[in-house]
């Protein structure tokens, strides 16, 4: 899948399938998010329950194949994180949406799927996996931002608990605060002195339906591999995200593009840990951004300076790829071939 061979991933997992259910062990075995909950049961003409047990970007990502399963189940209920509920409501094709417990679901299904088992259960090619418009819908008018001259980027760079290899450290999201760029914080539960040493104005909020007024409000969002990324990539906003040399499988391992969202620009660590050489070329891009959008706002004096270890990446190859391509290459093709 992070190859975008998808024929042979659905190979690889019917076969893992068929595996399993020879084993016979019970469909419902284990703690709730090790459960296997389909087994290959047809879809067709059935009420289908889609269960959200992984985490609020998991939901955000995978929600894009509701509308290709509305076209062949009879009904598609969804039990999801009840901070989503409103936001999945509004999928083309989604009949109900319950919010997610953890007793039984309060209501009557033919068969029961986990929401990331949707592409394999859709055998989904690349162009149903690749996304050619947002696929949330959006109600209402944007926010209004507080006043404000510039650029205005929204941030993210802390995790959760789950993989703390993807945070980058505040001090280093402070020197992304150059000319041109007016900064917001969407980062929440980070202690009020962290944003204002950063140099941004907090938007942060709990709320899903605020978040995305905000993020549709904002100019371009930079954020480290969260819920806020696959958020603002669902929604079409610009989005650039910041990777560690391990990403995460759904990533490509190399290059700035991503099947995934098509206004998203990614930058890799290239080496791990090292934030400083990502950062550097967050803010050279940056740089040329606001150069593009706003060019009576280029910055016409000294450039900001780096020290130490920002320096001395800042001064290294750091350019990013050039956006060659929209899906990854295959196995045993060029990273620029199409």
């Amino acid at each position: 899948m992070r190859a975008g061979d998808f024929a042979s991933a659905w190979r690889i997992a019917d076969r893992d399938l068929d595996a399993l259910r020879a084993s016979g062990s019970g469909k419902h075995e284990g703690p709730r998010h090790l459960q296997n909950i389909w087994r290959g049961e047809d879809l067709n003409d059935r009420i289908v329950l889609v269960r959200c047990y992984h985490g609020l970007g998991d939901t955000v990502q995978f929600a894009r194949f509701l509308p290709a399963l509305a076209r062949t189940a009879r009904d598609v209920v969804v039990w999801c994180q009840p901070p989503l509920c409103r936001l999945i409501a509004r999928i083309e094709g989604v009949s109900r949406v319950l919010p997610l417990h953890d007793g039984a679901p309060d209501v009557a299904f033919d068969v029961d799927i986990e929401i990331m088992e949707l592409a394999h259960a859709l055998h989904a090619d690349a162009d149903l996996v690749r996304m050619q418009a947002p696929y949330l819908v959006q109600e209402g008018r944007p926010a209004t931002l507080p006043d404000h001259e510039g650029l205005a980027v929204g941030l993210v760079w802390r995790v959760g608990k789950w993989d703390k290899r993807r945070e980058v450290p505040a001090v280093l999201i402070r020197t992304l605060l150059i000319p041109g760029v007016a900064a917001f914080s969407l980062q929440r539960e980070v202690p009020a002195a962290e944003v204002a040493d950063i140099g941004a104005r907090d938007l942060s909020t709990a709320e899903i339906d605020q978040l995305v007024h905000t993020l549709r409000a904002l100019d371009l969002v930079i954020t480290v591999d969260t819920m806020v990324a696959h958020l603002a990539g669902a929604l079409g906003c610009e989005t650039w995200i910041m990777l560690h040399a391990d990403c995460d499988w759904r990533w490509p391992a190399a290059g700035s593009m991503t099947y995934w969202y098509p206004r998203a620009r990614l930058f890799h660590q290239r080496k791990p840990n090292d934030w400083n050489a990502v950062v550097a070329e967050v803010r050279d891009a940056l740089r040329q951004r606001v150069g593009i959008t706003a060019p009576e706002l280029r910055w016409r004096g000294p450039e900001p300076v780096l020290r130490g270890p920002a320096a001395r990446a800042a001064a290294s190859d750091g350019a990013s790829d050039s956006p060659a391509e929209i899906l990854p290459s295959a196995p045993g093709r060029s990273s620029r071939s199409r």
